[in-house]
This record gives C-alpha cells, structure tokens and sequence, in this order.
C-alpha cells in the first residue's frame, strides 16, 4: 500500500463488510482458510525463494518454521472451527431458574494484524487465520524490511481472499476493533499509544531474553543441541529463540564444548558455506550484532566471523560474560550466544526473576525437583523443558507474552478467543414471573432474598 491509500475509504468498505454479515457464516470463514492454504501450498515455490532473498532460508528451513507452519495450523483450525464457533453453555444457579445461559463468541469486527520481519509469512498469516476463523474483516500489513515476501503477499493474497494486504504507517492512526501487533517493546509502546485514544483493544507480541537454564543433572549432549537448535534456526532471528545460558559452574565448560560440537555438526566448519545456515536481515542489524561481539570483555569460544558482502554472520559462542555488558542489556536476535556461570540453579532463578519478564524461558534437567522450582518461581509466557520452540508448535498451547514480552496470546483456541468478544446470553421465559424480586420489599421478602442469595 503507498502513502496515498485512503484509509478512511478502506475502512469504510470493509465495515459495510462486516455489517453486511458477509464474514460470519462458518462457510465463509471455511472458504477464506481452504483458499488461503490452497495459496500456500500452490506458492509453496515462490514463498521460499522469497524467504530465500530475504533471509537466506533454505527451502526445507522455509517449510518447516514458516509455509508448513501455516498450512497446519490452518488445518487444525477447520478441524475445530464448528466447536470453536458453537455457543458455550454454562450453568445456571437455582435462583435463576427456569433460564438458560450461554457465551457466544462473536467477532470484533475489523483487525489490524501487523507483521514483522523475521518471519515475515508465518507471523503474518497465523493471526490472519485466527482473525478470519473468528469472523473478523481483517487488513494485513506485512514488514518493509522483508521485501520479497512482502511483495508475494501482496501480489498473491488479493487472489485468493476477500481481504488484501496493505502496508501504511497511517493505519494505526484509524478506529481499529482489535490491533495485532508483532515486533519489539519500543515499537508495541507506540502501538498501544496509538490505539489509546480508541480504547482499541491490542494483543503485543513482542520479546526480550529468553533464558536457557542448564542444570547438572541435563543430558548435556542432547542439551547442547537442542540450544544451538532454537539458536542459530534462522541465524537466531527468532522471538522465542534462547538468548542466554545460564550453566551451572560444573558444567559450564564440557556444556560450551558440546555446544561447538553441534554447531559443526549442523553447519560444518563453515557455516558460510552450509545451505542450511540463513543470512541477516540487513547491514543495520549486522553491524549491530557485530557491535555486541566486539564490546565487553567476555571471550569469543566460537564464531564471529563476519561477511558484510553476503549479510553472513557466523554462529559465535560467548564465554566468560559480564552481566552487565551490552550484550546482555538488550535482546540479541541474531546469532551470539552468551554462556554465563552460575553458581546453582537457584542463583540461574535469581539472575532470571531481577530481570524482565522473557517470552521464553527453556529449563534443561532430568531432576524433576528442579524443573518444578523453576516452573514455579519465574514468570514467562511460555517454557519448553529439556528443548526450544517445539512449544509453538501445539496449537492448543497459548502463544503470547507477559509484561515486557507483550499481552494477549494466540493459536488455535487462543487464537479464536483473541479476536472474538464473548457475549454473554441469559435467557428467560416470560412465565413464571414471581413477585419476590420486585418492590416493595415486605419483611418476608427481605428474608427470602437474603436467604437466597
């Protein structure tokens, strides 16, 4: 979309949309999902090469973190979308009886999803799916900085769905029913700003540092991989993606040697040269995670060989880090990882709770003692124990942060809920009508009221 689209004209048709009726009917919700699905999988192509020049993603690394992503979650929303959409009855106390009482889940109207880069279809198109599943119209406005995906969407979407897909810094500016929003904390600020003046309700999806905490007791080996897994996917432009370790001091260093290990073994001894290691997003945010390598004076175990040229940057292990130093003053997003000593677990959970909230929090141990005090003494919006990310891919498991990390939550059920108001139903029939309840209140019914309630 260019600066000179009419926001109030789009608004307008797509509220005379929604009035209209046209987006609630579950056939019409089916219909934009089976076509939506039906564009990724007959694009499967396009949409890789498209991650492809954006991010360097292999086509596999496509499919399985962005196109498979959707195409499932899409098929497990119209699996349940009759159930999701039926009223919920609820109980109906003594008192109130003969009556019944239910929650109907009815859409907001119109939803403003908007996207960011890093993975710039799928977080794009989950909450589009989740928004049309609900019975919202919905605009879409993916991300400037992924430029090649932004271009297929906006090519291809108008062919499939009744909605397109328009980008302008002047949306949110508009009366929207529901913001979605995903990309960092300063950015969701001025979000939920411009949607003050509107009470327009926001769900922020946003990040921070997601802790990694390993415990003596971890599998080390299988740990090591399962971090540099949900590290370096992506060239750890990931939200979720483990930001830090926090190793227990006897295991510190054989935790860091089984950590390079798999960085070889999933890369090579030349990640440069591996189809499956992806690239940064631009020079400004090279440049930036070079930076946090070369301040502080924490000791480079692995990596951290740059290629300005080709936007590579090499999986780079950090030990020895200063608490304190830039690189663990702001969310990394990229490929650096930290490795921090930490005198025990309890001190991992101090270090974890005198800080920010994460999206993420991944705890390694086979003590489950452990795991249960972790679980219970730090807050983030979600935890995957003994592996990373493999928690976003239940779709019944809410997805969303807390505090810093953001508000609200998504995916499948959660999903639904986020973009439908649940209305609340009584019903009652004209008879009998008894006079209790009504003035005057005689002494008998005083004491039948109170008795009663």
């Amino acid at each position: 979309m260019t600066a000179e689209l009419d926001v109030d004209a789009l608004l307008g048709r797509l509220r005379a949309t929604f009035a209209a009726g046209t987006t609630r009917p579950e056939v019409w919700r089916r219909e934009q999902l089976v076509n939506l699905r039906r564009m990724l999988t007959e694009h499967e192509d396009r949409f890789a090469a498209a991650l492809g020049a954006d991010l360097g993603n292999s086509p596999i690394e496509a499919y399985i973190t962005e196109i498979g992503f959707c195409t499932s979650e899409i098929d497990h929303t119209l699996k349940r979308l009759r159930t999701w959409m039926a009223p919920e009855r609820v109980k109906v106390p003594i008192t109130q009886r003969p009556a019944r009482a239910e929650i109907i889940r009815e859409p907001l109207g119109v939803a403003l999803v908007i996207a960011p880069w890093n993975y710039p279809l799928q977080l794009l198109v989950l909450p589009l799916v989740a928004a049309i599943a609900a019975g919202n119209g919905a605009v879409g406005k993916p991300s400037e900085l992924a430029p090649a995906t932004s271009a297929e969407l906006a090519r291809l979407v108008p062919q499939y769905l009744d909605t397109g897909v328009d980008v302008a810094t002047a949306l949110l500016a508009a009366r929207w029913d529901h913001i979605f929003f995903t990309g960092s904390t300063r950015v969701g600020r001025s979000v939920m700003a411009a949607a003050a003046p509107h009470l327009t309700p926001v769900t922020l999806e946003l990040g921070g540092k997601s802790p990694a905490i390993v415990h003596r007791s971890a599998h080390l080996e299988a740990a090591a991989r399962r971090i540099v897994f949900g590290k370096f996917v992506n060239a750890g432009q990931t939200c979720v993606a483990p930001d830090y370790v926090l190793a227990e001091s006897q295991i510190a260093a054989p935790l860091i040697d089984h950590i390079v290990t798999a960085v070889r073994d999933f890369y090579g001894d030349d990640p440069a040269e591996s189809a499956d290691y992806a690239r940064i997003v631009n020079d400004r945010h090279l440049r930036r995670l070079e930076s946090l390598i070369l301040e502080g004076d924490h000791r480079v175990v692995h990596g951290g060989r740059v290629d300005a040229a080709q936007r590579y940057l090499e999986p780079t292990i950090l030990a020895d880090v200063d608490p304190g130093s830039a690189v663990m003053s702001e969310e990394i997003f990229g490929p650096v990882l930290p490795v921090l000593e930490v005198p025990s677990v309890d001190e991992a959970i101090r270090f974890v709770v005198e800080r920010e909230k994460p999206l993420a929090l991944y705890v390694f141990a086979e003590d489950g003692e452990v795991v249960d005090r972790v679980l219970d003494r730090t807050s983030a919006g979600g935890v995957c124990v003994n592996h990373t990310l493999l928690h976003l891919g239940v779709s019944d498991l809410p997805f969303g942060g807390v505090g810093e990390s953001g508000m609200g939550a998504y995916h499948g059920r959660a999903g639904f809920d986020t973009f439908s108001n649940h209305k609340s139903v009584l019903r009652k029939p004209s008879r009998p009508d008894p006079s209790v309840i009504y003035p005057p209140y005689s002494r008998w019914k005083r004491k039948l009221l109170r008795s009663a309630l």
